[in-house]
């Protein structure tokens, strides 16, 4: 029996007393279990839907230290994070590396090269070392080739983070599985049970099953992000948590359509926000906008019309000459991010993207709710959100353990890039050399485009290990090839059948079932809009 269907088995069978339930897999759930299981602590993490299929699915990839946000006076949530990012650069290279951005600056168009170099001063400072750098014009062109000349006066450049976000949350998951945590998707919490007004367990319900089920526990928290201020009780007397739905959308295309090689941020002629043309997964992902979700929160996230048009507005101001249009475009991501604002979301006159970018609790009797905060600074949001919890930190264990335990030497070297190898190394940690003999070693490859560094065993070790319930769990966050391969990867589903079909223990009913279903999903929210009535891209 897979480990899923058994954990959720013996849940059902034999009421069981956790010492926290934690309600969300994304990030900071992920995190919280992760530093709740390492401090010995009996952990229940549950998601809705699949591992990441929320927000931290589909973020921007950046773990950096939030240079904008210093630029607001956000002093301490940069400080955090520049922390945070050293920090896990460190213990998970191959999983987060660094990147080089790059502000070009253009005549008589903020900000200029001195403030922007004063602001990177301050930020080098933070970080305890110097990667500030100015680049004169022919310089850039050489980093940046094809970057509109009009008017440049040079560029700033400096050096922040990249990872895969959702490699990044099931690499975490995985480490609080070892210290024992007990980690299910497709598991929803129904509802908190109280006793006396305290928390004294969690109803809950899997998506297979139409019966619910309890655990006990007398802490739950609530990291469910937009969806927090669900579970707080309106009726207690508190004021609950007033969460702001943002929507950042962004565009994949090929890499020879717009070769980057570094993180390229140009301020947007309509609303002044930085826009980014980066490198990612063998593409080059323009984004993000910011904007107000209004669609509803249960149903994927899926970008507007508006939106295409403005980020390709962008790579037309930045990149004139490659002529980037709708046609060249390979798919789209867009998520919502949970900011809690101080206003009614209805009522908000405020700015998008004047939103503080903090995180919030709201406390209520062993309920304790927490959304907001950046990728970067997951870690200290867990142990926060634990020592509110537990009325202290005397149960963590130490701040200065490592988030990511040493993965072994690789058993096979020799077959693989270095850095194919690193990037496995980080990816999978302890399991790396499992991964490499759960199957091929052979990279995938599509017909219509070339092999990128994702192998054959990292699919099939995905299917038999990381709950794959359903196929766009496998195309869409175990793997990437939905996002990065030509109309979702559709070319690749006969040979994926092939080698995964015995591995997720699928009839052939059951897979036409996922491939229809997934293409579907794929259409609806990954492809570019589409009109109802002629069936054609917008």
């Amino acid at each position: 029996m897979r480990r899923r269907n058994r954990l959720l088995q013996q849940l059902k069978d034999t009421p069981r007393t956790f010492d926290v339930v934690v309600i969300g897999g994304g990030i900071t759930g992920a995190g919280i279990a992760r530093e709740a299981a390492g401090s010995g602590l009996e952990t229940l993490l549950v998601e809705q839907k699949d591992f990441a299929w929320g927000t931290s699915g589909r973020s921007s990839k950046m773990v950096h230290g939030g240079l904008r946000y210093l630029g607001s006076g956000q002093y301490r949530l940069t400080r955090d994070a520049v922390s945070e990012r050293q920090r896990l650069m460190s213990e998970a290279p191959g999983l987060i590396d660094p990147l080089c951005f790059i502000m070009p600056h253009f005549k008589r168009q903020f900000p200029g090269p001195l403030l922007f170099q004063t602001l990177l001063r301050v930020y080098d400072r933070i970080s305890g070392s110097r990667s500030r750098q100015f680049l004169t014009p022919a310089q850039l062109m050489q980093w940046v080739p094809g970057l509109n000349p009009t008017r440049l006066t040079g560029a700033s450049g400096f050096t922040d983070a990249v990872t895969d976000d959702a490699r990044l949350l099931q690499r975490v998951i995985a480490e609080a599985r070892q210290d024992g945590a007990w980690c299910l998707n497709y598991l929803k919490a129904v509802s908190v049970q109280r006793t006396e007004g305290r928390v004294s367990g969690l109803e809950l319900q899997a998506e297979e099953d139409a019966e619910c089920f309890t655990v006990n526990t007398s802490l739950v928290i609530n990291a469910t992000g937009v969806w927090a201020d669900r579970l707080q009780d309106p009726g207690d007397g508190k004021q609950t948590m007033s969460i702001r739905p943002l929507r950042g959308s962004h565009l994949v295309l090929p890499w020879h359509k717009l070769p980057v090689s570094c993180s390229v941020s140009l301020l947007h002629p309509d609303d002044k926000r930085p826009v980014f043309a980066f490198p990612w997964s063998g593409t080059t992902v323009l984004g993000t906008t910011d904007l107000d979700h209004t669609d509803s929160l249960d149903n994927e996230p899926r970008i507007a019309q508006e939106e295409v048009d403005y980020l390709l507005k962008i790579a037309s101001n930045l990149f004139p000459a490659a002529e980037v249009s709708h046609h060249d475009i390979l798919s789209s991501w867009a998520g919502v991010r949970p900011v809690v604002t101080a206003q009614k979301p209805t009522n908000s006159t405020r700015s998008p993207s004047k939103e503080s970018r903090e995180h919030e609790f709201h406390e209520d009797n062993g309920l304790i709710s927490v959304s907001g905060g950046k990728l970067t600074t997951f870690r200290l949001i867990a142990r926060e959100a634990l020592t509110r919890g537990l009325k202290g930190a005397d149960r963590l264990r130490p701040d200065s353990d490592p988030v990511f335990q040493p993965p072994p030497p690789l058993q096979q070297p020799g077959q693989l890039s270095h850095q194919n190898r690193e990037r496995l190394t980080g990816f999978y940690g302890s399991f790396v050399n499992d991964v490499l003999t759960a199957g091929p070693t052979e990279p995938v490859r599509d017909s219509e485009a070339n092999p990128g560094t994702l192998l054959w065993a990292e699919v099939i070790w995905a299917c038999e290990q990381e709950d794959v319930q359903h196929l766009d769990d496998l195309m869409l966050r175990r793997t990437r090839l939905g996002l990065t391969l030509p109309h979702g990867g559709k070319a690749l589903l006969p040979t994926l059948k092939q080698h995964c079909q015995s591995a997720l223990n699928w009839t052939d009913e059951q897979w036409h079932q996922e491939e229809r279903r997934y293409l579907t999903l794929w259409k609806e929210a990954y492809a570019l809009p589409i009109d109802r009535e002629s069936g054609n891209v917008l």
